[in-house]
């Protein structure tokens, strides 16, 4: 058999099963007694779930895994681990416990497994947390994730909806993952922009988070398979809109070129269905537009800051490496959700 096909043929965040049909099934979902205990739940659409336990402590969690999108088993294994810890730190906590989750084909290698499972645990160790167990099942495909327990003050909750007119839009990494592992897998993608791309998925937005925590941020997500526009349309939760400077998004600069030769992901183009309605294109390239829709494994956090902060934030999270920028902001409900300004091929 050949494991190299096997072991990757399309998966990271593009996996994702599309946002409209999610919660078409989420919504039908029987729901038990309300319990005051539970801050956060799936019903809004935030990243992770969260329980208030005392007056000055909640859980918080999440889990996420999925097939791989690149050939190396341990890169893998800590791009996996990044993006499932991700969501603890979108929601502004800190890591404690997480628990792998693994299915593999019992005739594969059983030292992939290894290196898959060395690179998640060694992010887990980064993010200060303790890998504690976990499961496994045999199945046809390699999937891998974690599932992640946090903390958090239950009055320092960052959900995903609570922006404000005037905030101003923060991304701390670059768009274009999807379209350049695309490009990979099909041998068009070049070594630097591939090397670019993987050590962005690799970082963990622990850095960021903690970072934010400095400043009056009133939302925040981080921007995985439902790509930018995706997530900032849960942001937005009908009761905002917002101009989003296409010029200032950071991009991964080939990914425009591989747009331009139709390298897409179908999680894409489903992006596309389920929010293209909503935004206006004003002066955006083809390019652009496809990669707001791009679905992004282990991407940036997306951070609603208060107007007169976001210029400091910025600039605090460059010194620590980040590629942030200020992307836009939030302005009362218009006609439309989302007014992308620009985007023309850098």
């Amino acid at each position: 058999m050949d494991e190299k096909i096997v072991f990757c043929k399309g998966g990271g965040c593009t996996a994702k099963l599309g946002a409209g049909v999610l919660s078409h099934v989420l919504e039908r979902l029987p729901r038990g007694p309300e319990d005051e205990n539970l801050l956060v739940g799936y019903d809004s659409k935030d990243d992770a779930a969260v329980y208030k336990l005392t007056d000055d402590l909640a859980v918080v969690q999440t889990l996420d895994f999925f097939p791989p999108m690149v050939e190396d088993p341990y890169t893998f294994g800590k791009i996996a681990a990044a993006n499932a810890l991700s969501d603890i730190y979108a929601m502004g906590g800190d890591v404690k416990t997480a628990l792998n989750i693994v299915c593999f084909p019992e005739q594969m290698d059983l030292n992939i497994l290894g290196e898959i499972m060395r690179g998640g645990s060694e992010k887990v160790m980064e993010a200060g947390g303790i890998l504690s167990g976990g499961h496994s099942i045999h199945d046809s495909d390699v999937k891998y994730g974690l599932s992640v327990l946090g903390t958090i003050h239950p009055d320092k909750i960052y959900s995903n909806n609570g922006g404000k007119p005037g905030d101003r839009l923060i991304l701390t990494k670059k768009l274009g993952v999807g379209i350049i592992c695309t490009a990979a897998r099909v041998g068009e993608a070049s070594k630097e922009a591939m090397e670019e791309a993987v050590s962005s998925m690799t970082t963990l937005n622990k850095y960021a988070s903690e970072i934010c925590r400095k400043y009056e941020v009133h939302a925040c997500t981080d921007v995985t398979g439902f790509g930018f526009l995706g997530h900032l349309h849960e942001m937005l939760d009908r009761k905002l809109s917002c101009r989003i400077y296409g010029e200032q998004v950071p991009v991964i600069g080939q990914a425009f070129a591989y747009a331009d030769e139709f390298l897409l992901t179908a999680a894409g183009q489903k992006n596309r269905n389920h929010v293209g309605e909503q935004v206006v294109f004003d002066g955006c390239s083809f390019a652009m537009e496809e990669v707001l829709f791009d679905p992004q494994t282990s991407g940036g956090l997306l951070v609603a800051v208060k107007s007169d902060e976001a210029e400091k934030l910025r600039d605090e999270l460059r010194k620590a490496g980040s590629p942030a920028a200020i992307v836009g902001e939030f302005i009362e409900k218009q006609e439309k959700e989302i007014y992308v300004i620009g985007g023309k091929k850098r």
